[in-house]
């Protein structure tokens, strides 16, 4: 019963330049019939471009597996430190999430 337990389990490695992290400000969100595609941006102020710095393409189960965790992830933050002011359309920096149709086929 142990040896079945642990080929169940599903190790993780992360590796050091991926636990930096790459930080994001804007997210741009497109789909298609099988996947959901979400970029991630940084816009800094008074610079009229900005790349994409990561991509994530997911299946709609994944999307969906996604925005639960987060919802519950947010709710535990929040119940600890308070809700998230939703700042959207006040800060002239902050640029929106952004949604879009279709994801473009490559």
């Amino acid at each position: 019963m142990e040896d079945q337990k642990n080929n169940n389990q599903l190790q993780i490695e992360l590796t050091e330049e991926v636990a930096q992290g790459t930080y994001s400000n804007l997210a741009i969100i497109t789909h298609s019939s099988s996947e959901f595609v979400i970029d991630f941006v940084r816009v800094m102020p008074g610079i009229p471009k900005a790349n994409v710095k990561s991509r994530v393409i997911l299946t709609p189960e994944h999307a969906k597996r996604l925005l639960v965790a987060l919802q519950e992830n947010i709710q535990k933050y929040e119940n600890v430190n308070g809700a998230i002011k939703n700042v959207r359309g006040h800060d002239p920096f902050l640029p929106p999430m952004t949604f879009g149709g279709p994801a473009p086929i490559a």
